[in-house]
């Protein structure tokens, strides 16, 4: 048996004693750990400002919601936005749930990020967003996407919630957009029990973020700031004082203690994942009838993603019967083509030419996991499997 779960654990004697001194100071919501996990945070991806939340989910949640309510609105209802066809269900949710129209664009075979050209084809004067996702570990081509929105007025979201610790030319992903996204959930690159994180570099946003994190409420707002202005020094004025229509999606103190251990494995973590996915890539790169994912920067590589080549004969069944056998967890690669999924009856959206590459990655592709260990005698294993 290869036996290669999708995840493995990534926590040791370190975080069960951030856990228990969590619990012997008997304050279990958000505070003091969670503040100084957002500095470690922000410090490590190199931004300003960070803020924790109680998943990637409620991340891009908060990400999309945020440019409504800047002073003067950088997004309202009936906005495009152009997004990937090729990503998570809770990437595409928060547009639909403010009363945006989406337009999907298909990806690139290679990277399996957004196509490029098609991207650059899909750009209107009706388009105020591009939410760039940047797939199983790999980083997005920013300079590219810079290049096509050129001088025009269209915001950069970034979903970065499966590539933490990737980079391009040297800067960390999640940090090219007005906001990126991170999830830190079990199967990811660290893991917090459930949590994510948003960073920016501009004030405005942060602020907003901060309230719409909690009840949209001004009580965990600075003195002087751009949402209110300037807060009463009478705190129980400012204990209820609700200022924009926010959410409860604050993390647990628990999930910031834990993080901080994580951040510090973290460097060790990526640099594992990325020998795993060089030896990936050095095995896999002539397979006769697998197409493997092609890296844009430096991927923190996720997982593994195949393709089962069309003119092969060979049927994606078949390949993942071997692999269950054999004790290796598979997956799609993440939600295929989402267009065909039902809830899509919901949204508002228009279809950018066609969606051929998303189809075949829908029929034809899947992804193994990687690991924060040396896993190249199982990938070696895998690929003898599949010769």
């Amino acid at each position: 048996m290869i036996d290669l779960p999708l995840a493995t654990d990534t926590w040791d004697h370190r975080e069960l004693a951030a856990i228990q001194r969590v619990v012997e100071t008997g304050m279990f919501t958000m505070g003091e750990q969670v503040a100084t996990y957002e500095k470690q945070f922000a410090e490590a991806f190199g931004s300003k400002f960070a803020v924790m939340v109680n998943s990637g989910s409620s991340a891009n949640l908060l990400m999309v919601a945020a440019p409504f309510f800047t002073g003067k609105p950088k997004l309202k209802r009936g906005d495009e936005v152009i997004v990937p066809a090729v990503s998570w269900s809770t990437t595409y949710y928060p547009f639909q749930q403010y009363g945006l129209k989406l337009v999907f664009v298909d990806i690139d075979p290679d990277t399996l990020n957004m196509d490029l050209e098609k991207l650059a084809a899909a750009v209107t004067d009706r388009t105020k967003a591009i939410c760039v996702v940047n797939l199983l570990g790999n980083p997005n081509d920013f300079t590219a996407v810079r290049s096509i929105i050129g001088q025009r007025d269209i915001l950069i979201l970034e979903d970065n919630c499966e590539s933490m610790g990737a980079t391009f030319e040297g800067r960390q992903a999640g940090t090219f957009g007005l906001m990126g996204t991170f999830s830190s959930y079990y199967s990811h690159h660290i893991a917090t029990m459930e949590g994510g994180c948003i960073v920016t570099d501009d004030e405005e946003i942060y602020h907003i973020l901060l309230s719409l994190r909690a009840h949209g409420w001004t009580r965990n707002l600075p003195s002087d700031n751009y949402v209110t202005g300037k807060k009463s020094d009478d705190s129980f004025q400012e204990s209820f004082k609700f200022v924009l229509p926010g959410y409860n999606v604050r993390p647990l103190e628990m999930s910031g203690a834990i993080g901080r251990e994580q951040l510090d494995k973290l460097p060790g973590f990526i640099e594992k994942r990325q020998e795993n996915g060089a030896y990936f890539r050095e095995i896999f790169r002539n397979h006769p009838y697998l197409q493997i994912q092609q890296e844009t920067g430096k991927s923190s590589w996720f997982g593994f993603a195949m393709t089962v080549r069309p003119e092969s004969g060979i049927s994606r069944e078949e390949l993942l019967l071997k692999l269950r056998n054999q004790g290796v967890d598979v997956r799609p690669v993440v939600a295929g083509n989402f267009v065909k999924n039902p809830v899509i009856k919901y949204f508002d959206y228009a279809i950018a030419g066609n969606l051929d590459v998303a189809e075949r990655i829908d029929t034809a592709g899947f992804f193994i996991g990687n690991h924060h260990t040396d896993i190249r005698k199982k990938l070696e294993a895998i690929r003898q499997l599949l010769s």
